[in-house]
């Protein structure tokens, strides 16, 4: 446990970060998700792509994502639109 006042601010500030964390990590899950399987399902939606590597950007700018990682799955959908088009 924490023994001095600012160390138990910082274990308050993370936890608040953490949650904000998990939930904008949450909400790139799923807006990738979406696209794949739009992708998958034979009928890709370019508008679901593109928020999905909007949100990937916006989580690497925030610092949520690591930079090379936002990059590598963008990649990743745009492959595989490319690859079903």
């Amino acid at each position: 446990m924490a023994n001095t006042k600012s160390a138990q601010k910082r274990v308050r500030a993370n936890a608040r970060r953490q949650s904000r964390n998990k939930m904008y990590r949450s909400r790139v899950k799923t807006l990738v998700k979406k696209a794949e399987q739009t992708i998958f399902a034979g009928k890709p939606d370019a508008e679901a792509v593109r928020l999905a590597m909007s949100t990937l950007d916006k989580a690497a700018v925030k610092g949520i994502l690591h930079k090379n990682n936002a990059a590598r799955r963008k990649s990743r959908l745009a492959r595989k639109l490319a690859a079903d088009s």
